[in-house]
């Protein structure tokens, strides 16, 4: 799984981008996209980390993020079994469609309130989160009508509560996603060669120790944790390809095997060895 997921850009025209199933529960990923973002979990105990707001959820959710509000990955910490969905709406389609169209003008309502983050309970969270877990299986015209029928059912719920009392507006939130978005592509472009501090703030116009206090107030992370864990999860996918250990540790940037395996298993709570055992 690529962490471009901060960078939202479907490979066509859609209005709608689905990820099915993406996992990154080891992996802190504090962000935001002008995208807004519907996610439904199930299988899971977890905390909602949205603008402000943090509570817990127990065995699914349903939450309606609005454009540009900062939030966690909800599977963050998660070490059981889970699903999740999620569902991105183009900003420009709201304006371009709902607000168009005489019979979306709650969609469109909806979508204002989603600034204050929505989270959804009861019948609309289960009949929801069945409908999203279906949607990978459709083609493209009938995920696009029955992703309507969704956003209807969610704007005519009111089982629903609101996470912030004032809707959450990011003012710096184009600028920040520019310089997080380099920092994020310059990882994934370089992950499997050293990266120096020196390298990574000069991508972004910073000097070291203004970069690193940047980063770590924008992510909650020190860099080199995040980088860390960011070249776990892509050596988890290696693993799971059938990379040995060997292989794995120098393609993810790692320049020791021993420190590679400490690192493993402080992140994952197993070595590698371990991991690949248990999912082959």
């Amino acid at each position: 799984m690529k962490i471009q997921l901060e960078n939202i850009q479907p490979n066509d025209k859609s209005s709608f981008h689905l990820l099915h199933n993406p996992k990154l529960n080891d992996l802190f990923f504090w962000h935001f996209h002008p995208e807004f973002e519907l996610v439904y979990i199930e299988g899971a105990n977890g905390k909602r980390n949205v603008g402000h707001h943090i509570s817990n959820f127990n065995g699914s959710d349903l939450v309606l993020i609005g454009s540009n509000i900062p939030h966690l990955n909800f599977d963050y910490g998660i070490k059981t079994a889970y699903h999740k969905e999620v569902l991105h709406i183009s900003a420009s389609f709201k304006e371009k469609v709902f607000a168009e169209i005489e019979e979306l003008e709650d969609v469109y309502e909806l979508l204002d309130k989603s600034q204050h983050g929505i989270a959804f309970y009861g019948k609309t969270k289960t009949v929801v989160g069945k409908i999203m877990m279906e949607l990978q299986s459709m083609n493209r015209f009938e995920q696009f009508i029955k992703i309507l029928q969704l956003l209807k059912l969610l704007a005519k719920s009111d089982e629903f509560e609101l996470l912030h009392a004032n809707p959450i507006i990011n003012d710096k939130a184009n600028k920040q996603q520019e310089r997080l978005q380099k920092v994020y592509s310059y990882i994934d472009e370089n992950y499997s060669k050293k990266i120096s501090l020196e390298d990574i703030a000069k991508s972004v116009n910073l000097g070291k120790e203004a970069f690193c206090r940047y980063f770590k107030k924008n992510t909650g992370s020190t860099f080199s944790n995040f980088l860390n864990q960011y070249r776990i999860t892509q050596a988890k996918r290696l693993l799971l390809t059938g990379r040995n250990i060997g292989e794995t540790c120098f393609e993810c940037g790692f320049e020791s095997l021993s420190y590679f395996n400490r690192t493993f298993k402080k992140i994952s709570g197993e070595n590698p060895s371990a991991y690949k055992t248990r999912n082959h």
